[in-house]
């Protein structure tokens, strides 16, 4: 397996790893160190290296970054009662130009997930997600992406890629694999409004902050029809961040974020999840820990996956079926979980994307909504995006 592109992790941080309790994370992962080179990744479920790539940020001012004081914090938690095996791959460090790191970020996705392993990214800017996109061409034929962000990203399509306009590249570059969208906790002001128009002409989904702090359960189905999962730390509020992580006094606080980790741990799609735009400064006590525990909150989650979406057997599951303005929805909740879905109707007349989505994730709320004669508006939009 060829992951020469991958950096151990710092002596430093193994040194400070070396006096941790012998119960802390750092005492029980597998570690990519100089000393014993890259660990074994038969068993292991998720792998988390470091990306310190910064180059598409438009504030970028030639500055470098590194990861070590997230690591001490993340070692230096304690798991829960799991069962997940986790590996630390160490770091890729800048490329010749931005396109090499590009190309060893989507191969070591592509590795990882072809054998079953959750890649867990911590990157400088948020454009590495294009490449993570990129990495599923050879993987699956349609992605759902879940951008956790106070921003769209949307930005100029026909200019160079920046961290705030990489969703454009991902939404018009062949391959065309992006079946949806989704934005959480974005904030008004942050946006256009021709940015908010696409969003709802593009029939993609978003999730505004005030919404998003007022019931944190609305995000669980879009998080469990999920492939891939980037975090934005700007999305965090100011207060929660060290100095020079600040963005806005608005925003996600640290439970918040946590339990959105958690929603994509627990999702049975996530296969790749990624937390950008870390700015570490001298107080850097607070940011890293509050990744540490994202970080801790994603793994807890996959901890506790249970397969309820294997809808051929009749007892694992309950049937509903409601009428809608003479439309039938068909539900169905899983007597494992309690989770909800619905059926997306297949139009049989128009060329269909959505082969393997006909099962929408949604909530008990959605049926409830329907048996008040009121369309579920994920199922709505799923519906016209394979209209087009």
């Amino acid at each position: 397996m060829n992951f020469n592109f991958l950096s151990p992790v710092s002596d430093s941080v193994l040194a400070h790893n070396e006096l941790l309790q012998a119960q802390a994370l750092g005492r029980k992962i597998k570690i990519h160190s100089t000393q014993n080179g890259m660990p074994d990744l038969d068993g292991v479920q998720v792998a988390i290296f470091g990306v310190l790539e910064n180059r598409n940020d438009i504030n970028y001012i030639g500055e470098t970054f590194q990861l070590d004081e997230i690591r001490k914090s993340f070692y230096s938690l304690f798991p829960g009662s799991w069962n997940t095996s986790i590996a630390d791959l160490g770091d890729i460090y800048k490329g010749e130009s931005v396109e090499d790191t590009y190309f060893a970020l989507k191969e070591a996705i592509t590795i990882l997930v072809k054998k079953n392993i959750i890649p867990v990214v911590i990157g400088g800017s948020q454009d590495l997600t294009y490449a993570n996109y990129r990495a599923y061409d050879a993987l699956i034929p349609m992605v759902n992406v879940v951008n956790i962000d106070a921003q769209f990203n949307l930005g100029d399509s026909t200019k160079p890629i920046k961290n705030n306009s990489f969703v454009g590249k991902i939404i018009l570059e062949q391959p065309y694999n992006l079946f949806n969208y989704a934005t959480i906790g974005y904030q008004t002001y942050f946006n256009s409004q021709e940015e908010i128009d696409l969003m709802d002409n593009l029939y993609f989904e978003s999730y505004r902050l005030g919404e998003v702090s007022n019931d944190i359960t609305i995000v669980e189905p879009v998080l469990r029809d999920a492939n891939i999962v980037s975090i934005d730390l700007d999305s965090v509020k100011g207060s929660e961040v060290s100095s020079k992580q600040k963005y806005s006094p608005n925003g996600l606080d640290g439970k918040e974020i946590c339990a959105i980790a958690r929603y994509a741990g627990i999702s049975n799609k996530v296969s790749s999840f990624g937390i950008y735009e870390y700015k570490p400064s001298k107080d850097d006590e607070l940011t890293s820990m509050l990744v540490a525990q994202i970080l801790w909150y994603f793994i807890e989650g996959v901890n506790f996956r249970v397969k309820d979406d294997d809808f051929s057997d009749d007892r694992s599951y309950q049937k509903y079926i409601t009428l809608v303005e003479s439309q039938e929805l068909v539900f169905y909740k899983s007597n494992k979980t309690g989770r909800w879905w619905i059926e997306i109707p297949f139009l049989a007349e128009v060329n269909n994307k959505l082969k393997r989505h006909t099962l929408l994730p949604c909530m008990h709320q959605d049926y409830i909504d329907a048996c008040n004669n009121k369309v579920p508006e994920r199922w709505y939009k799923a519906l016209q995006k394979n209209s087009v």
